[in-house]
């Protein structure tokens, strides 16, 4: 079963104006992962899908997707699949990829389609492609490991970044995951915002007793969003994106525009938010 909602762009007068109702219509991004289907949000910035496939002991298979125009999901897009569950499969291209924990498949495009098996819950990426790269399965040790923050500021972090210029070559998607050491809650802070590009986040390993406080908004009138375990927010280029847990949680990171500079950020004072 394919499910696709679709969320349109929206500027940063009209988002000043959201209840917190209005801002989690249209940012917030929950049921991704239902047990025997695919879910998927297209996202008019940048055109990013996100979405979830939970095979559920059979086979789901992404083909045609009628929001992206074409005959198959991967005729003209780009593909990373992050799993976060069980042990699975995903098979592309007359080629089946085993996948663990904390592993990413990049998929090329013009790949075909892509078949999710076993009992993993898999993250789904997808942004248009302009070239062709190679499919590659990219473990946890051939990800590229950043290590940031201190414990005394309560954000020391490990970040693993898998579709990334110093791990592989893509068109325009940009992945990775950041995982919390014992005692840190927040994210991304100081903040930053990229007009260049939109991004968005999956919250995920967040006990269910707990939540996420993710900021959003333009730095001088932030705004925010109580998020749960295994539900994403879509940032907008306009937007600062950040958080903090009430316990210990990781959250995948993607980013689509105009380059695949991971560096390209506007970084925001502690003094300029509100």
């Amino acid at each position: 079963m394919l499910t696709v909602d679709t969320r349109y762009a929206v500027d940063p007068e009209t988002a000043k104006g959201f209840d917190t109702a209005g801002l989690r219509r249209n940012f917030q991004v929950a049921g991704l992962f239902l047990p025997g289907e695919i879910r998927l949000t297209y996202a008019h910035y940048d055109r990013l899908i996100l979405g979830g496939a939970v095979p559920n002991g059979q086979e789901l298979t992404l083909d045609h997707v009628k929001e992206c125009g074409t005959d198959s999901i991967l005729e003209r897009r780009e593909m990373a699949v992050l799993n976060i569950g069980a042990p699975g499969t995903v098979a592309v291209g007359g080629e089946s990829h085993a996948l663990d924990k904390g592993e990413v498949l990049y998929i090329g495009r013009g790949a075909g389609p892509v078949t999710f098996a076993g009992d993993g819950r898999f993250y789904i990426l997808s942004a248009p492609a302009h070239s062709t790269f190679p499919t590659r399965r990219i473990t946890i040790d051939e990800a590229n490991r950043v290590d940031l923050g201190a414990a005394k500021t309560a954000n020391e972090r490990t970040i693993y970044q898998f579709v990334h210029p110093e791990v592989m070559e893509s068109c325009q998607l940009v992945m990775g995951y950041t995982m919390f050491h014992g005692g840190s809650v927040w994210n991304t802070m100081p903040c930053h915002v990229h007009d260049r590009r939109m991004e968005a986040y999956l919250y995920f390993d967040v006990d269910p007793a707990q939540r996420v406080f993710h900021f959003m908004g333009k730095p001088e009138e932030t705004r925010h969003l109580v998020i749960q375990n295994e539900e994403a927010v879509i940032s907008p280029p306009w937007s600062i994106h950040c958080g903090a847990g009430t316990g210990r949680y990781s959250f995948c990171w993607a980013m689509a525009g105009d380059n695949v500079d991971f560096r390209d950020m506007d970084m925001v004072g502690m003094e300029e938010l509100r």
